[in-house]
């Protein structure tokens, strides 16, 4: 974890109310593993005390580059910023997604809206190939599907309103490659990242066909670095339960582990 003011280096409209932003950060990028986020401040924003965390897209050499949706004030400002301006950055930050060994367990990437941005530099640096699942409302919400089949990974999309690939939620795809494979559902491994409905789905499917899943969780975050204890979840421990850190513990964790809330 270093705190570095980095540099932007490109920052591009991806569609609709997405951007892609590139920061120069030579001491960062190399230590960056699939999974972790930056922790960004946004040093235009004059009145924000709090950072904004970012999931990373992409590492490149001396660069690396968070894929993100403008949700408010913050990331309105953001999206305006342009390249030679300066953040400041925490990264990287948390405990990250295992990539799969080459001949090992195939694995199986799960991803709603912007949630694919966690997943790509997994399947990137997986040499065992698989399947990406994106799943979003509209086709807007569908990001990085060339970028998943220009390495090599097979992907399938399902929208809400049908408007690009299968229509319905994420997870009826995912359901059916697992029911229907023509491998040993035990050669399956699951990773996700998105909305908090999804990962429950995610994990639910994980535990009736038991097989391992990791889910990136998304809770609000203040500090990032495991003091302001915001972003807990609650986790097994026992015979019980105790809280863990998103921030540091997470955001990724094993799905066998999750007390989820009850609905």
């Amino acid at each position: 974890m270093l705190e570095r003011t980095v540099t932007i280096v490109s920052q591009e409209r991806d569609a609709d109310s997405y951007f892609r932003l590139v920061l120069k950060a030579p001491d960062i990028a190399p230590l960056i593993q699939p999974g972790q986020f930056a922790h960004v401040r946004i040093l235009p924003l004059k009145d924000a005390l709090l950072r904004r965390p970012f999931s990373i897209f992409q590492v490149t050499g001396d660069t690396f580059s968070i894929l993100y949706k403008t949700v408010g004030k913050g990331t309105e400002v953001l999206s305006r910023m342009r390249a030679g301006e300066e953040l400041s950055v925490i990264a990287p930050l948390g405990h990250g997604f295992t990539v799969s060994k080459a001949g090992g367990e195939i694995p199986l990437l799960v991803a709603g809206g912007y949630g694919m941005a966690a997943m790509f530099l997994l399947a990137q640096r997986s040499p065992q190939k698989g399947i990406v699942f994106v799943g979003g409302r509209r086709r807007v919400d569908i990001l990085c599907e060339k970028e998943f089949a220009a390495i090599g990974w097979e992907v399938r999309v399902a929208t809400e309103d049908g408007s690009h690939g299968e229509k319905g939620l994420v997870t009826q795809p995912l359901l059916a490659e697992i029911q229907n494979s023509k491998f040993k559902i035990q050669n399956y491994k699951l990773f996700a990242c998105g909305p908090t409905p999804m990962l429950k789905a995610v994990g639910k499917i994980a535990e009736d066909f038991n097989l391992p899943a990791e889910l990136s969780m998304d809770e609000h975050m203040c500090c990032g670095t495991g003091v302001c204890l915001t972003c807990v979840i609650k986790v097994k421990s026992g015979d019980g339960w105790e809280y863990q850190r998103t921030c540091t513990e997470g955001p990724v964790f094993d799905a066998r582990q999750i007390v989820w809330a009850v609905s």
